[in-house]
């Protein structure tokens, strides 16, 4: 039998969970996740759309800490 690959099962949590909210446009954010840690990356176009990722994620079963790098551009 051949072993598969799995994703990192947090990662996938967080992807769902942006993916998931109509506040928040997935090109323009990133994140990287480590053992229990998510960090935010990327622009987002309000302090609004900024906190809104932070929550969602912060939500996610596993994610112990958020650390929201996100830019806020007004443009």
């Amino acid at each position: 039998m051949e072993a598969t690959l799995t994703a990192n099962p947090l990662q996938e949590q967080v992807q769902c969970a942006l993916n998931r909210s109509p506040y928040i446009s997935q090109k323009r954010i990133q994140f990287k996740t480590f053992a229990g840690r998510v960090r935010l990356e990327g622009t987002v176009g309000s302090f609004y759309q900024k906190q809104m990722a932070q929550e969602l994620v912060r939500r996610v079963d596993g994610v112990e800490l958020v650390e929201n790098q996100l830019q806020v551009s007004w443009r």
